[in-house]
């Protein structure tokens, strides 16, 4: 069964109640890493070693992050810098990452349909998340919908906790097969999909 690697970068998780609500949610399981790299390198000195180490012994990988002037925060950024290496990531013999799947589990302040082409960012969330999903295409990893926690400042208790069930289901699906590539990107309808994971 796939083994499952939540790379997990917050600089600030004290201040935010709904990247705290989606960690306690995650299933307590051997075949789910949590790397908490602010925690881990607060120095912003990756040990990349390491690090392909872990991606190369799992099959999915999620990053997980606030949404961060529409990227990802920097010490993520650093990580993907350095850890997806030339000749080990990519170009000549870089087939490290070959066959994986990568996501992005994203929280942001503003809701849905800030989102859009015609809302306040005029652009969906996919838009911006471009540069990210071809960053794994040229490594060769398989990318999967991106799961949202939107309009975080207003969510309230049952909101959150139902959002928060959803990504515990998600990571459980990806962890004992029933979740595939096929499933989730075959589908409009993300959280109906994560409700027929048992």
């Amino acid at each position: 069964m796939p083994r499952v690697l939540v790379l997990f970068a917050h600089p600030r998780l004290e201040r935010s109640r709904t990247n705290r609500a989606l960690l306690k949610a995650m299933p307590v399981s051997e075949r789910i890493t949590l790397r908490d790299l602010y925690e881990l390198y607060p120095d912003m000195q990756v040990d990349v070693k390491m690090e392909q180490d872990l991606l190369m012994a799992h099959d999915v990988v999620v990053l997980h992050h606030p949404f961060y002037w529409y990227s990802v925060p920097p010490l993520l950024k650093q990580y993907i810098d350095l850890v997806y290496a030339f000749g080990w990531a990519y170009g000549p013999g870089g087939t490290a990452l070959r066959g994986k799947v990568q996501f992005h589990v994203v929280t942001t302040g503003g809701g849905p349909e800030a989102y859009t082409a015609d809302g306040f960012h005029g652009h969906t969330l996919a838009e911006f998340l471009l540069p990210l999903k071809r960053t794994a295409t040229l490594c060769g990893m398989h990318w999967a919908p991106p799961f949202a926690a939107q309009g975080t400042h207003r969510l309230g208790d049952a909101e959150l906790e139902r959002i928060a069930h959803r990504y515990g289901r998600m990571l459980h699906g990806w962890a004992d097969g029933t979740l595939t590539l096929d499933r989730m990107t075959g589908t409009t309808d993300q959280h109906h999909l994560l409700n027929t994971i048992p």
